[in-house]
């Protein structure tokens, strides 16, 4: 699942990324804040984050702000996942970036948790890696072709409702 940090670093990006193809310069953190949704004080950090990452950069001076630095086809998804959130994998011992044993594991190769979520997670690394800011700025309503809610969802989930992100 996404943090609500994630979402913010995402939503900053798409920001910053429709300004650039607009033609437009840098964008102050009240005008991200204002076009994301995200706090003012929650943003800052972010921005400072994704800067540090080389994501974008920042301008000083009365057209100071923030810009994307690379184009949006170079900025994976999957990398500003991890590089917000840290590892993705479901299981420590699936991780490619921080691997580490499952305490409480004897053997790997016979783990069938493992297994089964091994199949799971290289499934939505394909996908998540193949993702960039490009893909976001251009997706389609995948939501307005799904189901509101599965036959089986709980009870307080509101049918007309797309599910949280």
């Amino acid at each position: 699942m996404l943090s609500q940090k994630t979402k913010y670093a995402m939503k900053a990006l798409v920001a910053l990324a429709d300004e650039a193809q607009a033609g437009g310069g840098a964008l102050t953190i009240e005008e991200i804040a204002r076009r994301s949704g995200a706090p003012k004080r929650f943003l800052e950090h972010i921005l400072l984050e994704l800067r540090n990452h080389g994501y974008i950069g920042s301008r000083r001076g009365r057209a100071g702000g923030y810009l994307l630095v690379r184009p949006p086809a170079e900025v994976s998804l999957g990398e500003v996942l991890r590089r917000v959130d840290g590892p993705i994998a479901p299981l420590p011992c699936l991780s490619r970036h921080a691997y580490r044993r499952c305490d409480d594991c004897r053997d790997e190769a016979a783990c069938r948790i493992r297994r089964l979520f091994g199949q799971v997670f290289w499934a939505y690394l394909l996908m998540i890696e193949s993702l960039t800011l490009d893909d976001l700025l251009h997706s389609t309503a995948v939501l307005d072709r799904m189901p509101a809610a599965p036959p089986d969802a709980a009870p307080d989930a509101k049918p007309d409702a797309a599910p949280p992100a």
